[in-house]
């Protein structure tokens, strides 16, 4: 008996934004809010259809982490819905696609949502530990005796708080400090960075000037009366020679800059997915169909943090049962230009095939006329929880713009984690 194709009925997103700027007074289940709503009006579906949403997030709020629920709520839709939040770093809503595609399959449901946000904008300072502790012992003093002589203990360094961080626990590296790193392994220099930054600006500038965006995104109205109607970072104006003045971010010989990396972002993005059977039933008119997922992950001990993609490729062009040479299109999650650069070099490398996965011959080679046409995270930005299901979208409506078939869509993540999809048009 066949497998259930897994269609991607429509979906929607919602503006990505500098963190601390337009979105600053949003919260996270607003966002995510906005992108089901928008969602299921673009796809003309009576919402009590929906048996599961699915969410993604890395910097969950601490007064509702299940931010997949908190934003159901948000969005209006019935609250009988039951609610998911996932967290695979910067994969989270390309996992969250994953596994409503999975419960899909396998014949639990037939109708979900998948997709993520990100509000750093919200993120709260943290206290330190000792500072937790004080604060906890004082609640549990029960006389005004205790509590005084507990109050005799406080050190103003209590009150001190510690900025919100993306530091590897493994190996105490943030991200960009590993991504300079991995520049280096693969010999990635910082004018081709600049270069490859530089022409995602210019993509992405080009792609909101013919329309393309508003194929699927959303404009948002904030609390201050302002409708967001488009990505705010992009910068059409840039240069090499501009991007060659910033001063390395992380290592003083480094080559990693402001200009060169995604800038954290607020943002949300979601699809809806159903069951070819259902999708016919119900005589929707899909943009595509998930032929194929895999996850990789590396030992971050002996590997670059962000080459998990390229091992993760290999498997979901076996899984989709396509080659190479059958892709379209290529959507690649641009944390880093030294990333998307390095991991090109992976892929089209023999030497580095042989090693590490032991077959003969290059993954392939990229054609960069059909790579993040419409510009990438760089430009665009990169909310965490939100990108998988960007991506997602943005290959669909490019493959049906062109009347191309299959898009491969590559996703690093923190850990060594590495997601990879193929989709189809349809």
């Amino acid at each position: 008996m066949a497998k259930e194709r897994v269609m991607v009925i429509n979906g929607a997103r919602t503006p990505f934004v500098r963190a601390r700027t337009v979105f600053q007074k949003m919260t996270a289940s607003a966002l995510g809010g906005v992108a089901l709503r928008e969602t299921i009006a673009r796809s003309d579906l009576d919402p009590t259809q929906v048996e599961e949403v699915y969410f993604g997030i890395v910097s969950a709020p601490a007064e509702g982490t299940n931010i997949a629920r908190e934003a159901l709520f948000d969005s209006g839709l019935p609250a009988t819905i039951p609610c998911t939040t996932i967290n695979r770093y910067c994969a989270s809503s390309g996992e969250a696609a994953a596994g409503i595609a999975a419960k899909i399959i396998s014949g639990q449901i037939e109708i979900g949502i998948a997709g993520g946000v990100e509000s750093i904008s919200t993120v709260r300072a943290l206290f330190s530990q000792d500072a937790t502790d004080f604060f906890q012992d004082f609640g549990k003093a029960k006389t005004p005796a205790q509590k005084l002589a507990h109050l005799s203990q406080f050190k103003p360094k209590l009150l001190m708080p510690q900025a919100p961080g993306i530091k590897e626990p493994t190996t105490g590296l943030t991200m960009g400090e590993s991504a300079d790193l991995m520049a280096r392994e693969f010999k990635v220099t910082r004018e081709e960075q600049d270069r490859y930054a530089v022409d995602s600006h210019i993509k992405a500038h080009n792609a909101w000037e013919r329309g393309f965006y508003k194929s699927h995104v959303v404009g948002v109205g904030t609390p201050n009366g302002k409708v967001i109607d488009r990505d705010t970072d992009i910068r059409p104006d840039t240069s090499v020679e501009k991007l060659a003045k910033l001063r390395p971010v992380f290592y003083k010989d480094g080559t990693i800059t402001a200009g060169n990396a995604s800038p954290l972002t607020d943002g949300a993005a979601a699809v809806l997915l159903m069951s070819e059977a259902k999708s016919q039933e119900l005589k929707m008119k899909p943009l595509g169909v998930i032929r194929g997922v895999a996850a990789a992950a590396v030992d971050i001990k002996k590997e670059p943090l962000l080459i998990g993609p390229a091992f993760a490729i290999p498997r979901a062009l076996k899984q989709a049962g396509v080659r190479w040479e059958d892709i379209d299109l290529i959507e690649m999650h641009e944390a880093f230009a030294a990333q998307a650069i390095s991991t090109i070099r992976a892929l089209e490398s023999k030497s580095w095939a042989k090693e590490k996965l032991g077959v003969d011959q290059a993954i392939g080679q990229v054609d960069m006329s059909r790579f993040n046409v419409n510009g990438g995270s760089i430009p665009l930005g990169h909310p965490f929880g939100a990108t998988g299901a960007r991506l997602i979208l943005q290959a669909l409506h490019e493959l049906r713009s062109r009347k191309k078939n299959l898009a491969l869509i590559s996703i690093c993540a923190a850990g060594g984690i590495g997601l990879a999809m193929v989709v189809e048009a349809v």
